[in-house]
Parts: C-alpha cells; sequence; structure tokens
C-alpha cells in the first residue's frame, strides 16, 4: 500500500472495516486522509414557497435538525477512527481529518480529492446492498471501481 492513503468513510460498519483494514495493512509512517463527503441538505431546508408540499413545509425543521445529526455522527466517526490508527502506530500529525459537503457527487468527489491530493491509494468500504438494488442503484465503493484512474483502489469488505 502507499504512503499516502485516502481513506474514504462515512460512519457505517464498512467504513470501520476499511479503518481496521488500513491499521491491519498500512505503514504506521503513511500519510492518512480521512475523508467523508456529505450530501448538501442545505439547499433543501432553505427553500420555500407555495409550490412545496405542506408535508415538507411541516417537517423542514425536523429533516434539518436530522442531517446536522447525521454530520455529527460522522465527524464523531472521524475523531474514533483517527484514535484507532494513532492507537495502531500511526503518527497523529500524519492523519488528516475532512468532512465537506457533496459538490458533484460523493464517488466523484472522492476521486476528485484523490486527484488533487495525488494520492497512492484510496481504501473505501463496500456498500452492503444485493441483487436489483446494486444493479439498479449501484454504490459509491462500485462507481469508485469503474472512474478511478491512476489510482490504486481497495475495497474493503
Amino acid at each position: 500500500m502507499g504512503n499516502k492513503i485516502l481513506l474514504a468513510v462515512d460512519n457505517s460498519n464498512n467504513a470501520l472495516k476499511a479503518v481496521k483494514y488500513v491499521t491491519k495493512t498500512a505503514k504506521p509512517d503513511s500519510v492518512v486522509t480521512m475523508l467523508s463527503i456529505l450530501p448538501d441538505p442545505i439547499a433543501a431546508c432553505e427553500l420555500d414557497g407555495p409550490s412545496l408540499a405542506p408535508i415538507f413545509k411541516a417537517n423542514v425543521k425536523t429533516f434539518c435538525t436530522i442531517e446536522d445529526a447525521k454530520k455529527a455522527a460522522v465527524e464523531g466517526f472521524m475523531e474514533e477512527a483517527k484514535k484507532a490508527l494513532v492507537k495502531a502506530g500511526f503518527v497523529s500529525k500524519n492523519i488528516a481529518v475532512r468532512v465537506r459537503k457533496k459538490k458533484v457527487g460523493i464517488a466523484r468527489d472522492i476521486l476528485k480529492e484523490a486527484e488533487n491530493g495525488k494520492y497512492d491509494t484510496l481504501v473505501i468500504g463496500r456498500r452492503g446492498i444485493t441483487g436489483i438494488k446494486q444493479f439498479v442503484f449501484g454504490s459509491v465503493s462500485n462507481k469508485i471501481v469503474q472512474l478511478a484512474r491512476k489510482i490504486a483502489v481497495i475495497v474493503v469488505d
């Protein structure tokens, strides 16, 4: 595994598996950036007007509160993941944590970060969907494997 690793995570069990994989297989002197791309619900939270469904208008505050809680959960996960890396011998100053909003699409945003940051390896957990859902919706990890160029991609299951 390369010395500059992009670890794309959310707060799922498969993301935790990806973190554990890095702790077991990467060199402790590696530079690791943990990245989480969040959907941008702010636009939905700021919507208003007569064309909005009454149910959405009545529940927009609840929706936005849930989205804030999701962001906090991801940030908490990232801090725990960083502690796990440090405990495994990684140097704290070599571990970066980045949480940002989606710009184009989660997979494409991850790949853009990988390209711009000149990472050697991209590690991501596999999404736990099967059968028809996989066929119809795909997954972030699947899209990354299909679109990745000039970077090693490790999908942890």
